[in-house]
């Protein structure tokens, strides 16, 4: 069994401030459950004190938002995987629809970053997902697996075990618009049957792949349940600290 896995990507917001007033409210809410993996993914600015909080918290890990494929050197604004985990970061998000479409970033680039992750033994939820042009014109296969071929190339079947895949339909991000929990499932599968492919059905099956796009409490439950689909990479909801343990705890009442 796939341990599901709950990340909270919180992009651009919640200063320091914000992110000691989440913790208590979002503590209580959680209480002790284990059965999910919940993962908290702050600004680069919060993480050390989200990583104070959480230094004693056993069932919330910390994830980091982005960072660099150096390990150091003249590369003004950016972060190495080194000072992440000197914060006690143990994810971090590569590939965001966002760095991909606003910052440029390809698959090449993700895939050099996916290798420093691992190299650091950092965990990398690696995202893929196409736009509603390419959905509409039937180009969702192709995209998901030109994405899985270039940002995993070169992975041993241990990385890949290590990694999760987050996939977000770009069109059901930010817009309130979700995929259907049939289209998120069909996507979820065919992204299984590739990484089969490209590398074994036993590695394939161990593989997390979370849902991200408008994951709200409301439509949690019906996405946890598809059988592909191990988790969520959840954005606006996840900056509300009981809106954010509804989703959670509504995946923990599945695994029960």
């Amino acid at each position: 069994m796939r341990k599901k896995i709950i990340a909270a990507n919180w992009k651009m917001n919640m200063t320091v401030g914000e992110t000691e007033g989440f913790f208590k409210p979002f503590l209580l809410e959680l209480g002790g459950e284990k059965q999910v993996e919940v993962v908290i993914v702050p600004p680069f600015t919060s993480l050390a004190k989200a990583g104070e909080i959480l230094r004693n918290v056993q069932n919330v890990k910390l994830g980091a938002q982005n960072m660099s494929a150096e390990k150091s050197g003249a590369f003004t604004g950016e972060i190495s995987a080194a000072m992440l985990r000197e914060l006690f970061v143990r994810y971090v998000v590569l590939g965001h629809s966002e760095r991909r479409t606003i910052f440029g970033e390809t698959d090449e680039i993700v895939n050099k970053k996916t290798h420093a992750a691992h190299a650091a033994t950092l965990r990398p939820i690696v995202c893929i997902g196409e736009t509603l042009a390419e959905r509409d014109g039937n180009q969702v296969e192709a995209v998901l697996e030109k994405q899985i071929r270039g940002s995993l190339a070169g992975l041993s079947a241990d990385q890949l075990e290590e990694t999760v895949i987050a996939y977000e339909p770009v069109w059901a991000i930010g817009t309130g618009r979700t995929a259907t929990p049939q289209q998120a499932q069909d996507a979820h599968a065919f992204i299984r049957r590739k990484l089969t492919e490209l590398w074994d059905a036993a590695t394939a099956d161990k593989v997390r792949i979370q849902y991200g796009g408008s994951v709200k409490p409301a439509n949690t439950a019906e996405l946890m349940s598809q059988p592909d689909i191990d988790g969520a990479l959840v954005g606006g909801a996840s900056l509300d600290p009981r809106g954010f343990a509804e989703i959670v705890l509504a995946t923990v009442k599945l695994a029960n």
